[in-house]
């Protein structure tokens, strides 16, 4: 691929960060933003195109929650080759490649939104749309090279709020198409889409920028895949993005199905959670740049343990008011801990850079190379929550016409990614040289 390569990066030197890093890393933040908005738009389509599904489609709820799991899975198994793919291609180059190739499942769903298309095909273009989610992990990895440490948590908060945002934002407007045209006009939904596609796209490829020194290392991956804290931050990151993006896809058909809304009432609602989950990503990000990673990721556990018990609470006495309460909080909790876990992964492998004894430049590029790496991984087990998260309504409300036994096994997960968070990164903090007593208490 052809494009623009800038051959000299180095975030961490002042001088350059003042001189030219900056204003360039904020215009690929801002085009990056772009690119992932539309891709959490299409990655989310059928938590939007179930509620125009009426009883003339003929699927369960049952069907229509397997619709978004499966929607769910391939954008957490694409993710893997995305991260990759920005040290292959270049983050420039694959920003407009992805973005191009979301016209593919927005234009098969044109093609088969209807009474009358098999279940299969349905599943086939559900499936299709989980490319978007892939965009996600590319577009974390590009930004992660752009900025120095001490501005990671607030441009990853940033990226990935401004991404997630394009989950609210595709139920929006589901929510006009069916408030204005009704629910038998699914189409004028993916038909607005097809040109801003095109729109990130173009944008994209005049405005963006590829890295040279960001070049891909398999040897970075395999070191990523063999330290535990790879593996612990993806175990966390499960309890934050897979709960965003999980209770994202199946909010509405939860509403549907266990309290008896209309497509347009639940369409109201549905929205409301995800936005606010969205725009308070990049605080909770914020917030670990100053407290520190862990210690927001810990507060924002035993918080999220405290509305999972309220929804649970409402899920038994059945009242929607207290259960929409309970929800939302939860929304906000899982996008304030989005952002504090992304902030705790490089600040993890720059304390092992100087808890090895490495210094300076030398230290800093070991900490984007490894957290490079690492993100990729991370963000695709975490995404794989969402997939649990209906996987547990599907097999709740088959079996108990509920989703009571689901909001149980969420209240013990919470549980667990709370003890996780003290017992790895706060219960005794790693300590390294001086100044750079960077440890895990800054994680």
């Amino acid at each position: 691929m052809s494009g623009r390569w800038i051959e000299q990066w180095e975030p961490e030197n002042e001088t350059f960060w003042r001189e030219k890093g900056e204003r360039i890393a904020r215009r690929n933040l801002l085009f990056s933003v772009l690119s992932e908005h539309i891709g959490f738009s299409i990655w989310s389509l059928w938590s939007v195109m179930v509620l125009f599904m009426g009883p003339e489609y003929g699927i369960d709820p049952a069907g229509k929650f397997s619709l978004i799991a499966v929607a769910t899975v391939v954008g957490a198994v694409i993710r893997v080759p995305y991260t990759f793919a920005v040290a292959r291609f270049g983050g420039r180059n694959w920003t407009v490649f992805s973005a191009l190739l979301l016209l593919l499942p927005t234009g098969a769903a044109y093609t088969v939104m209807e009474p009358g298309t098999s279940y299969g095909t349905f599943l086939l273009v559900a499936a299709l749309t989980g490319v978007g989610g892939g965009n996600f992990a590319s577009s974390m990895t590009n930004i992660n090279a752009f900025f120095p440490l001490h501005k990671k948590g607030w441009a990853l908060g940033l990226n990935a709020g401004g991404g997630n945002i394009g989950v609210p934002v595709v139920q929006l407007v589901g929510l006009l198409v069916i408030g204005t045209a009704g629910a038998a006009h699914p189409r004028l939904v993916l038909g607005l889409y097809l040109p801003l596609i095109v729109v990130a796209a173009l944008c994209a490829a005049l405005y963006m920028d590829n890295l040279a020194p960001v070049r891909n290392d398999t040897g970075a991956v395999r070191e990523a895949v063999k330290d535990a804290h790879t593996w612990v931050m993806a175990f966390l990151y499960i309890g934050t993005f897979g709960s965003f993006i999980g209770y994202s896809f199946a909010f509405g058909l939860v509403l549907q199905t266990q309290f008896g809304r209309t497509p347009l009432q639940a369409a109201s609602l549905t929205f409301i959670g995800p936005l606010l989950g969205s725009l308070i990503r990049p605080l909770g990000g914020s917030l670990a740049d100053r407290h520190g990673g862990a210690r927001i990721t810990l507060g924002t556990f035993a918080a999220m343990a405290a509305a999972t018990g309220v929804v649970l609470y409402a899920s038994l006495v059945e009242s929607l008011a207290v259960f929409l309460t309970g929800f939302v909080a939860l929304f906000v909790l899982s996008g304030l801990g989005n952002g504090s876990t992304f902030k705790m992964i490089p600040a993890i492998f720059r304390a092992k850079a100087h808890a090895s004894g490495l210094e300076g430049e030398e230290a800093e590029a070991y900490g984007r190379r490894l957290s490079g790496a690492a993100i990729g991984l991370i963000g695709a087990v975490g995404a794989i929550g969402g997939l649990a998260i209906n996987l547990a309504f599907r097999q709740s409300f088959a079996t108990a016409g509920t989703g009571t036994a689901a909001f149980v096994a969420f209240l013990l997960f919470y549980a667990a990614c709370l003890t996780v968070t003290w017992a790895v990164y706060l219960r005794r903090p790693v300590e390294v040289p001086t100044r750079r007593r960077l440890g895990y208490s800054e994680v």
